[in-house]
């Protein structure tokens, strides 16, 4: 029997209405999973391939032949919007079955979710967060919600399996099946997996059954890629060599755009008329200032407002009104984001993508990537690197267009390789293990030090965290009254902890600064950190506000909307870059590869570039002397091998060569100075590099390096353990300096 002939007839139906003339790869391939075996499913597939109609349409006939008793599938993402967006699809598609679908998270009503409650079915669609609160809140009614819950779904994997909230997810579902009696088979999708094998043993942890993942030939496919090059102030590179055409130029009269244009900004404006489109960039700040420069050249050119603005500090308000008129096929908005719109969220037809800057990831330059390319369009994206342009006495490690190289090989790796990260699985997650703590007594009420530990330590997640280990960090939580024993033994939450507890901030496990909410009369507008005093700028929304008054109280702002331009601040945002895009990166500058997407600014600085990085021996030579006793390192390390050796050439080598002065410029190069020639430098590293080394030498004497949400609650010990041992690369860097050549 087919996979067609095997769905319920209203699927049938549903597929001969929508005129689908066969079903695709991905479909047939995860309905013979879930028909046919026993096994979980992690099901990889290009964006817009149907991967979540290829889950659930098996799931909904099984639901059909044989109705579940509770909740039958959870479904679970890593945004709100997605969420919605996902229930308007599966409430469609369920309507007729009479299989209800729920829908769960911070902006749901209330009375939807006790409806949900009184009458647990079908399937429940919910966040991560929204999942701990739950089970956190709900403990007692979880046996009679799930108790025949045979499937969970997890959306856009890739986005929880590199930090603590893919962790995080795993001890939920954990959690629950165990509390309900149930073992559900668990259901992966993604677009973007480095390395499957290791995601399905992740996905299958803690379930006694194999993950399938099977490989679906994905159809050839064209992309539109271009990638130009600008400085933000003076001439832009250009080369009598390059034949590709010059990006067509803004005038810079005051009348068609603003004072100190920025060419990049202005590139993007010009091809962004008349279309659709998205501009990701890579943090909250730099989405403000697009914004705000893009709406200045509206009214420079007396132009209505083109540009929304969607982050993740935006009240949701702001957000959902950018969702809705980008799904408006008539309506040519261009929207600039972070990655809140990365993920699989449906607004319509985009015709074009722009990425300032280079991303981090490969999966996340993919990701954006596929946001186009829907509707039997081709995947369009064009990069728009912007630098300041180097002065004419600056130090080599300067004169380098880092973003420039990282665009290339971001785009060169999944080209060449169809390469994406692997995850990051071996860490050691001690703030995590604090949250679930918490979390579990809080649900649970009084246990015993045992068999809160049995709960914790038998998460399969945590495998890596000892006994010995958790005894340090419940004797922490005893002195500081996050936990308290009571009079049989037991242990209870503590004053501290119901303090943390009872914020909506502990659901989640991603870091969150101090954030004050800003407004604007009776509309919200998103959230800021650290406001300025009264009377000072803030920018957010793709606007400029004064600030009126601040309730430090309540942490909120007031303000009234003025003209102007004014840098936004969020919070840190930092990068995670592989050591194999470093080293394609010393690639791109060793050959003489022309890359067909490169415009001609791009084409001009690459060449610029290739001929400096020669000419100086970058290409062939890791340390290079800039002049004196003034050094810089070259190591091509990605950014956690990077801190390694940072605080290895410190705490291991500055002695001998007598180094002074390190700078980083994170994960791109080291300046120093040092006493000592190339050949001593390398001889040094080297037998340092050989001998035993523990990671915890590498934490500086008092450093308290807090990297996670949690990390300020737990003992000094497991911090810097946790950071030495699940952060800082040793073996990776040790490999490195190994191969490096001496002369």
């Amino acid at each position: 029997m087919s996979i067609f002939d095997r769905y319920a007839p209203f699927l049938q139906d549903y597929i001969y209405q929508h005129n689908w003339e066969s079903l695709r790869a991905v479909q047939v391939a995860a309905g013979d999973v879930i028909f046919n075996t026993d096994d979980n499913l992690l099901l990889c597939a290009s964006t817009a391939s149907g991967k979540t109609e290829a889950a659930f349409f098996p799931i909904l006939t099984q639901f059909c032949e044989n109705p579940p008793a509770s909740v039958g599938a959870i479904y679970i993402g890593p945004l709100k919007a997605l969420i919605n967006d996902q229930f308007q699809r599966l409430n469609e598609l369920c309507e007729e079955a009479d299989i209800p679908v729920w829908h769960w998270h911070g902006d749901v009503s209330q009375s939807h979710k006790a409806k949900m409650l009184k009458h647990p079915s079908g399937i429940l669609q919910i966040t991560p967060e929204s999942l701990e609160a739950l089970l956190l809140r709900k403990h007692a009614a979880i046996p009679q919600l799930f108790h025949d819950l045979r499937f969970i779904v997890i959306d856009e994997i890739h986005s929880l399996i590199r930090g603590d909230r893919g962790g995080q997810t795993l001890c939920l579902i954990q959690r629950l099946s165990r509390m309900a009696n149930v073992n559900p088979r668990r259901i992966g999708l993604s677009a973007t997996i480095g390395d499957p094998e290791r995601v399905g043993a992740f996905l299958s942890l803690g379930t006694g059954r194999r993950t399938a993942a099977p490989k679906i030939q994905a159809k050839g496919m064209r992309w539109r890629l271009s990638m130009e090059h600008f400085f933000i102030h003076g001439e832009q590179a250009a080369s009598e060599k390059t034949d590709t055409p010059p990006a067509p130029a803004l005038a810079e009269k005051t009348d068609t755009a603003p004072e100190h244009a920025d060419p990049g900004i202005g590139y993007i404006f010009e091809h962004t008329r008349d279309k659709k489109c998205l501009v990701f960039v890579n943090s909250r700040e730099e989405c403000e200032a697009v914004t705000t420069t893009l709406r200045q050249y509206c009214e420079a050119r007396h132009e209505p407002d083109r540009f929304l603005i969607h982050h993740g500090n935006l009240s949701a308000a702001y957000r959902e009104t950018a969702e809705d008129a980008m799904k408006d096929e008539d309506a040519l908005f261009t929207t600039v984001t972070t990655a809140t719109l990365e993920l699989g969220i449906d607004i319509g037809r985009l015709e074009r993508a722009f990425q300032i800057d280079a991303p981090f990831t490969v999966s996340s330059f993919l990701q954006r990537m596929g946001r186009t390319g829907r509707r039997e369009l081709p995947p369009e994206m064009w990069f728009v690197i912007r630098e300041d342009e180097p002065e004419p006495r600056a130090l080599l490690p300067e004169t380098v267009p880092w973003k420039l190289l990282q665009g290339i090989a971001l785009i060169q790796l999944y080209l060449e390789e169809r390469w994406v990260e692997p995850p990051r699985l071996e860490r050691l997650p001690y703030s995590l293990v604090y949250h679930q703590t918490m979390s579990t007594l809080a649900a649970c009420g009084e246990m015993s030090p045992a068999a809160l530990a049995s709960r914790i330590l038998t998460l399969p997640y945590f495998h890596r965290v000892s006994q010995e280990d958790f005894r340090t960090l419940l004797r922490h939580l005893l002195e500081t009254d996050h936990i308290q024993r009571t009079e049989n033994g037991g242990l209870i939450v503590g004053l501290a902890g119901e303090r943390i507890i009872n914020s909506f901030r502990f659901y989640a496990v991603f870091q969150e600064n101090e954030e004050y909410t800003v407004r604007w009369n009776s509309q919200e507008l998103g959230t800021i950190v650290q406001p300025p005093p009264i009377g000072e700028k803030i920018a957010i929304a793709g606007h400029v506000w004064v600030i009126e008054d601040i309730d430090h109280k309540r942490h909120v702002v007031y303000c009234e909307q003025i003209k102007g331009k004014v840098p936004a601040y969020f919070g840190e945002c930092p990068g995670d870059i592989h050591t194999k895009i470093l080293e394609r990166m010393r690639q791109v500058l060793r050959e003489d590869t022309q890359y067909p997407y490169l415009m001609a600014h791009a084409a001009a600085r690459l060449q610029q570039a290739r001929h400096a990085a020669r000419s100086s021996g970058v290409t062939e030579h890791t340390l290079i002397c800039l002049g004196g006793d003034m050094w810089c390192l070259f190591p091509w390390m990605g950014t956690y091998a990077f801190l390694a050796l940072e605080r290895f050439l410190k705490v291991r080598c500055a002695g001998s060569l007598k180094l002074s002065g390190l700078s980083a410029s994170r994960p791109y190069f080291i300046q120093f100075k040092m006493q000592a020639d190339r050949e001593t430098f390398f001889r040094v590293l080297q037998e340092e590099a050989r001998r035993p080394l523990d990671p915890m030498e590498l934490v500086y004497p008092k450093e308290l390096p807090l990297f996670e949400k949690y990390d300020e609650f737990l003992p000094e010990s497991l911090v810097r353990k946790g950071f030495a041992y699940g952060v800082l690369a040793v073996e990776e860097m040790k490999a490195c300096i190994q191969q490096w050549k001496r002369y």
